[in-house]
């Protein structure tokens, strides 16, 4: 047997709790933290100094959905309620679970709860005479306030 495995399938995802499954190829979803959660900065004499960085909180969503399906309208309304009252907008909250088996039948959930998304822009559209399918493709990105990470 070998040392430890990795089997990653059947992941969950979901935003204001309505499952996803309208995915398009290849990456069809990738959360990203740009910013550290802390900065530090050496000093003289050896001294450290550590700061919390809010930033670090914030995340990105990039899905890549078939066009035109249920799971695109469905964000497709998200951005057109945004756009209409942001005061009034309803924050999208997002789970992400990765479930990771170890290769003889156990499986840990890695969870990601996202909170306060928005909509951060329009979505770009193509038209490809060559057969292209990825002018079926449409990537929406998301935009995250606060998020935390669990494994079960």
């Amino acid at each position: 047997m070998p040392g430890a495995v990795s089997l990653s399938g059947s992941d969950v995802i979901s935003l204001n709790g309505r499952v996803f499954t309208d995915f398009a190829n290849d990456d069809v979803a990738e959360l990203t933290f740009d910013a550290d959660l802390v900065n530090t900065q050496p000093s003289k004499n050896g001294n450290v100094i550590y700061s919390l960085n809010a930033n670090g909180q914030k995340s990105k969503l990039k899905l890549r959905l078939l066009l035109g399906s249920p799971d695109d309208q469905y964000i497709n309304s998200l951005l057109a309620s945004e756009q209409y009252d942001l005061a009034t907008f309803t924050l999208i909250l997002g789970s992400f679970v990765k479930r990771v088996g170890d290769g003889q039948g156990k499986v840990t959930n890695v969870i990601y709860n996202t909170l306060g998304g928005v909509v951060d822009r329009y979505p770009g559209a193509k038209i490809n005479a060559a057969g292209d399918v990825n002018q079926s493709v449409v990537e929406w990105m998301i935009t995250f306030g606060i998020n935390s990470r669990a494994i079960m």
